[in-house]
């Protein structure tokens, strides 16, 4: 997935006889391995190695090898991998897919899936089968993954739905969203720059606790949370490159106070700046 910022990220899945997209996410480093964003497709992350965090708006999903992750059809989302017993390596399956191309009835009825899912056997045996396949890619594969796919939105509809949205409400959803894609945006083009909650709030034309309280429901964290977690996450991609001291990768992406970008940091990815700096040297 892109490792730029991109809120609303749009799915085409033209392909009429198969309408999904399979990916297979690897990762082998603590680290966000996707960025947030949401669209209109359901999206399940199946844990093949390691464990991994799926941030859900406001809840976090997470799952060990054998786990299904599924992230509701516009809902922000965003992924990094926790790593398990020091060992970094995690790889899921990803499958995405619209409701609408399966079956009008159940997309009608607006279902919410419980989020996460744990050692269902079922859930294993297609997902494996459906990971076979789309490896192997043997004559037919993509007719197979389609008819285990409709197999397991069907046991999920019957096992895991946790409710059934109205039109009104599938729809007051979306508009939050798009209403929210400007900030988003204006915070990915203006990081680097001092941002206060008052000037993004005036971006969407709400008084600045509206706003607070929108983006906090949307994103699961503050307004200048999310600032300083991308903030976070530029730094660490600099010093990885290297050719960076600490002090200038944190005056680069918007932290004045060295100590402070020092805290979060460790807070945030169970190192220093300093050392991440020294690695990037030796290697």
């Amino acid at each position: 997935m892109s490792q730029a910022l991109q809120f609303y990220e749009k799915k085409i899945l033209a392909d009429k006889e198969f309408p999904i997209q399979l990916v297979m996410n690897k990762s082998g480093n603590r680290e966000r391995y996707f960025t947030m964003h949401w669209h209109e497709q359901i999206e399940l992350h199946y844990v093949l190695r390691g464990r991994t965090r799926i941030r859900l708006e406001q809840e976090d999903a997470l799952g060990g090898q054998g786990d299904l992750i599924i992230c509701n059809s516009n809902i922000l989302h965003e992924g990094f991998n926790e790593g398990v017993n020091g060992d970094p390596a995690m790889e899921t399956m990803v499958v995405i897919f619209s409701m609408g191309d399966f079956s009008r009835e159940l997309a009608d009825k607006n279902i919410i899936f419980r989020s996460l899912i744990c050692q269902d056997p079922r859930i294993r045996s297609l997902m494996l089968q459906i990971c076979r396949e789309y490896e192997e890619k043997e004559l037919g594969y993509r007719l197979a993954c389609k008819g285990m796919l409709l197999q397991l939105v069907t046991y999920l509809v019957r096992h895991y739905a946790a409710e059934m949205l109205s039109e009104r409400g599938g729809a007051r959803r979306l508009e939050r969203l798009e209403r929210l894609n400007k900030v988003y945006q204006y915070i990915e083009s203006h990081f680097t720059e001092p941002v206060t909650n008052k000037e993004l709030a005036a971006l969407v034309h709400v008084s600045q606790g509206r706003f607070e309280h929108l983006f906090k429901e949307s994103a699961g964290m503050a307004p200048l949370q999310y600032v300083n977690e991308i903030r976070l996450e530029k730094a660490m991609n600099l010093l990885k490159k290297g050719g960076s001291t600490v002090t200038e990768v944190a005056d680069a992406v918007g932290f004045s106070d060295y100590n402070h970008f020092g805290r979060l940091f460790k807070r945030r990815f169970a190192c220093t700046p300093g050392e991440v700096e020294e690695n990037s040297r030796i290697v």
